[in-house]
């Protein structure tokens, strides 16, 4: 088993793409954008095709789609990156957070339009989302959202609930009870993805400059217009600067608490033969994931593999960063017992990779696009871990805000959006850790019911609910209680 070289991705491209030259010298520009990842890179695209006369820098420390960009789980899903009630605090109250939902889902085409315009060869299939319950809990927790989605007024158009069999038909996942399906989904192949699009943004004639770690970003100073990106190569000074860093945020000075480096593992498998995937079926390409509170995603790769990730190790003291993707053994083992478990078809399939990255997470979980026309500073991110397809919708709104155009995007709640920092160790991560800790735990829990339904109706319902009762039934609930302590302490979104 391969381990770290960045991820899977990159290796199945061949390895790391051709290294572009470093800043060569002092420069400057219009806009530097720094960070090569799919907001650096969504922002310089769209930004050119806007203005092709501006001069685009963009300075990344690795190479283009080095971070979690060449390392996610391949989902341009429209998940809001962020709390409905926080966003719902900005001018446009809740009507203006259904514009932002409705714009997310409206970004996965407007990927797939980009990707099929330039010529990049992701693997794009919009296949939908698909999230199984495979406990009595997580069942009721899927009933619970699906009634929030239909008083929000989604239909069946936007989120479809979906019978065990209904399930089963699209993803055998083992004791799979009941699903929850949104079509406006696609799986890629996120390190083709960021290569294609580096590709599309120098060809629009931005200037991409890696191995060039920006030391601090920061305004030009009095008397002088616009901003000023260091490098130990020299200063990039712009009209704007733009951090488009996420997870890598915390290595620029003052910026050590603003955003947590949360960190997510995967493996993939062998190709699997032809048997197992008639058993598995998943012949829709559906991203996938499970409704436990320390949760698995998953999907299956054009070349016949599953990819399948989930927390492991959540987080490093003081916000450190394994750059090279190294994931320890009980990560890859807890993984592949997860994989097992669901897919029993899979059960000798060989572990080919396994790797691990970071994403973005604010203090309150909610993603933010920002531009300060004073100081010139913008940024963008803190998706949460839901980047693919927000980062597509955070380039195109942060180019609107640099141009100064008074769009719809430029409207949309989360610009401006502002979040408290994170604690300072060791409270960090011990919280972090205690969190994750205790949805673990209460998965554990929850579990002790797993053979207490036979499965949810096409409305919603259950089949022959007989309930869990006596110790098994206080361990569930106790699971239950736990999960929710958990969410009431993290302040994550649900």
């Amino acid at each position: 088993m391969r381990n770290g070289e960045v991820s899977y991705w990159w290796q199945a491209r061949g390895g790391f793409p051709p290294r572009r030259p470093s800043l060569p010298g002092p420069l400057e520009a219009d806009v530097c954008i720094v960070g090569g990842g799919y907001t650096g890179l969504w922002t310089a695209y769209y930004l050119a095709g806007l203005r092709p006369s501006l001069r685009i820098v963009v300075l990344e420390a690795a190479f283009a789609g080095y971070g979690a960009s060449g390392r996610n789980g391949g989902w341009v899903t429209p998940e809001l990156p962020g709390s409905r009630a926080r966003y719902a605090r900005a001018p446009g109250g809740a009507a203006g957070v259904r514009v932002l939902e409705a714009a997310l889902r409206s970004t996965v085409d407007e990927v797939g339009r980009v990707c099929a315009a330039e010529s990049i060869d992701c693997d794009f299939v919009k296949g939908g989302r698909l999230s199984v319950a495979t406990t009595p809990t997580q069942l009721t927790r899927l009933r619970a959202e699906l009634a929030n989605i239909r008083e929000r007024g989604d239909g069946n158009d936007v989120y479809e609930f979906l019978s065990r069999d209904a399930t089963l038909a699209r993803v055998n996942v083992a004791g799979a009870l009941g699903g929850l399906y949104a079509p406006a989904s696609a799986r890629i192949q996120p390190a083709a993805l960021a290569a294609g699009l580096a590709a599309a943004a120098e060809r629009r004639g931005v200037a991409i400059y890696e191995a060039t770690p920006a030391s601090a970003i920061e305004p030009a100073g009095p008397g002088r217009a616009g901003a000023v990106a260091r490098t130990k190569f020299g200063d990039v000074r712009a009209g704007c600067v733009l951090r488009c860093t996420e997870g890598y945020t915390g290595a620029l000075p003052g910026q050590r608490r603003a955003l947590l480096p949360m960190n997510s593992h995967m493996i993939v498998t062998e190709p699997l033969g032809d048997d197992a995937w008639q058993e598995i079926g998943w012949d829709g390409f559906e991203t996938l994931s499970d409704e436990a509170h320390a949760y698995m995603y998953a999907q299956r790769t054009a070349d016949g593999r599953i990819a399948l990730g989930g927390r492991g190790v959540p987080y490093r003291f003081a916000s450190a960063i394994d750059h090279l993707g190294m994931t320890d053994q009980g990560t890859v083992a807890a993984l592949t017992g997860v994989l097992r478990r669901l897919f029993p078809a899979a059960d000798t399939a060989p572990i080919a990779h396994a790797w691990c990255g970071v994403l973005g997470v604010p203090r309150d979980w909610c993603a933010t696009v920002s531009y300060d026309p004073r100081s010139r500073l913008g940024w963008a991110g803190g998706y949460t871990g839901h980047g693919v397809a927000a980062a597509n919708l955070a380039g195109r709104t942060l180019a609107d805000l640099v141009l100064g155009e008074p769009t719809e995007l430029a409207a949309l709640p989360w610009v401006g959006h502002r979040s408290r920092t994170w604690e300072p160790e060791p409270a960090r991560w011990v919280g972090v850790h205690g969190l994750y800790a205790l949805y673990r735990l209460a998965d554990q829990l929850e579990s002790s019911g797993a053979d207490g339904t036979d499965g949810a109706d096409e409305s919603g319902g259950t089949e022959g609910t007989d309930g869990v009762g006596g110790a098994e039934g206080a361990r569930v609930w106790l699971g239950e209680a736990l999960g929710r302590i958990g969410d009431t302490i993290s302040g994550i979104p649900h």
